[in-house]
């Protein structure tokens, strides 16, 4: 008995979308190393996040992707993770944050188009995958925390960390909005401009 490929989802039929906002799931994938070649105390000198290159650039991103109307926040960002970065792990349902960004096509301009809505997740990873759907357009690298932020190359990944850390020792995260998984958000059936390659 075989067991069937993964396959990447593709296209943007049930992409969701919130006041023309396209609304993205990711997560920071992560794991605790049993011990610290440092001998510190610090649960977080024994942290490693994995981030992933990002296509046709060198700079390093956290998996995410479309949240799509069959699947909640959380699944989008497993699903993201699974097919970016070849990981499958226990999602931690706090969510660390939300974010407005726009896509990297239309950084410079004003209007709506290219405007994201990220929330992001700390997943941590018990299963890592040889041959994972999207292996072919995205690497994976391993760094310590203090090592991801300089990685980092927007504001709100940063955030984003310093949500995560917030979370693993135990210190509050900052509240979100409540997040609907359903009837708020509208699909939008996609033009041909759609169908280039998201880079949200």
């Amino acid at each position: 008995m075989s067991s069937s490929p993964l396959l990447s989802r593709k296209g943007r039929d049930q992409q969701r979308y919130d006041n023309q906002r396209r609304l993205v799931a990711g997560c920071i994938p992560y794991k605790l190393n049993r011990e610290d070649d440092t001998g510190s105390d610090d649960l977080l000198d024994r942290v490693e996040v994995l981030m992933i290159t990002s296509p046709g650039r060198h700079d390093l991103i956290f998996p995410k992707g479309g949240w799509e109307a069959d699947e909640t926040a959380g699944e989008a960002a497993c699903r993201e993770a699974l097919e970016e970065a070849g990981v499958r792990g226990i999602l931690n349902d706090t969510v660390l944050g939300v974010w407005e960004f726009r896509s990297k096509s239309t950084q410079d301009t004003c209007s709506l188009e290219g405007a994201c809505r990220g929330y992001m997740f700390a997943l941590e990873v018990t299963e890592e995958l040889e041959c994972y759907p999207e292996k072919d357009c995205h690497e994976r690298k391993w760094v310590h925390v203090a090592e991801a932020y300089k990685c980092c190359r927007y504001d709100w990944m940063r955030e984003a960390l310093n949500s995560f850390k917030n979370l693993l020792t135990g210190k509050p995260v900052p509240p979100v909005p409540e997040l609907s998984e359903s009837s708020s958000f509208w699909i939008v059936k996609p033009n041909a401009a759609d169908h280039a390659i998201a880079l949200c």
